[in-house]
């Protein structure tokens, strides 16, 4: 029963880890039993093992990785009635505290006592199986494959994004940064009815993974070309009725504004670890709104629902798979950082 740990910064081992056999040993009424199969690297998870925190999450002990997840039910708690042994589904990892003022308010994911995997000090899931709740866990149709399925967790940030930008049909977007959230939150823009989506990033390969995604998506090269001054000669001078912020990049969040039209909508969902520069001028000529993304809420049976139709495609971002004895090898590459690389995922033994 070996499981992916974190040892401590810089530091991974596979290895047992005894205590959560003895944790998830029985099963709640509520809850199912999963057998893993595909798991995602996230890059919180990468800058776990290279940075040893993230914000206020210290890993103080060792920590299992992951939380970008599919699996089969094995088992079923007495009371779970839309699950059943055999199953198929992804699990959202974030569990709050249900009698919370956030969960009530139906703002669950921002619950300062939700648990996490992965996040200090909740373990993760590269590890055999998993317990968890019955109501966070969601059955897969027969046309979504376990890799698709392991890519709804990161989606769910592009759709939530989606919905907090309010898109209308026919918007203009700009996304920037052509990462693994960038892009999910490019193809959750166009679902969303967005006209053209503009996505920005310093890396090739990776815009020629965006630009292959649709033919509404223009690729534009951060060190060739001036993002703003494209996005205005292409809309009559107007500018992007939202701009995605996706970087984490100090210096691109402080150029939200520039492409940004007037009335129009910033949505900042690149993690910031420090202040950053804010141009409170820019936004206040604009009357621009500004909403912050903190994962998500209420949209992983969207987000199935939408690979199911095929209104949204994730396949051509998972670039690369690795069995689950490579794991370290695996984050090793992944931090790395390679251009050519969107989404990594590591297959669990079955």
């Amino acid at each position: 029963m070996k499981s992916l740990v974190l040892e401590r910064k810089d530091e991974l081992s596979l290895r047992d880890v005894p205590e959560i056999d003895r944790e998830e040993a029985a099963l709640g009424p509520r809850d199912v039993r999963i057998k893993l199969h595909t798991v995602g690297i996230c890059g919180s998870d990468v800058h776990y093992y290279t940075h040893g925190k993230i914000g206020q999450f210290e890993v103080k002990a060792p920590m299992i990785l992951g939380h970008e997840a599919s699996g089969t039910v094995i088992e079923t708690g007495g009371e779970v009635q839309h699950l059943k042994v055999g199953d198929r589904v992804c699990m959202e990892p974030g569990i709050p505290d249900p009698n919370s003022k956030a969960t009530r308010l139906g703002m669950y994911n921002v619950d300062p006592a939700v648990r996490f995997w992965a996040t200090p000090p909740v373990h993760g899931i590269l590890r055999p199986t998993c317990v968890h709740p019955a109501a966070f866990t969601f059955k897969l149709p027969d046309n979504v494959s376990f890799a698709e399925a392991a890519m709804v967790e990161p989606l769910a940030v592009g759709v939530h994004a989606a919905t907090k930008a309010r898109v209308r049909p026919g918007d203009i977007a700009v996304v920037l940064g052509a990462g693994p959230i960038g892009l999910v939150t490019a193809l959750s823009a166009l679902a969303a009815g967005c006209a053209r989506v503009y996505v920005t990033d310093l890396a090739e390969k990776k815009l020629e993974i965006a630009a292959s995604l649709s033919r509404a998506i223009v690729p534009v090269h951060a060190g060739k070309a001036n993002l703003a001054e494209k996005v205005h000669a292409e809309t009559e001078g107007w500018g992007a009725d939202i701009v995605f912020e996706a970087t984490g990049s100090p210096k691109a969040a402080a150029g939200v504004f520039e492409a940004l039209a007037p009335g129009g909508c910033v949505v900042m969902i690149g993690g910031q670890p420090d202040p950053i520069q804010y141009d409170a001028g820019a936004a206040m000529v604009r009357e621009a709104r500004v909403e912050n993304i903190f994962r998500y809420a209420h949209v992983f049976p969207r987000c199935v629902a939408m690979l199911a139709s095929g209104a949204i495609d994730v396949k051509p971002l998972i670039t690369r798979t690795f069995d689950f004895d490579e794991s370290v090898r695996a984050f090793e590459i992944a931090a790395s950082a390679p251009p050519a690389d969107v989404k990594m995922q590591i297959e669990l033994p079955q």
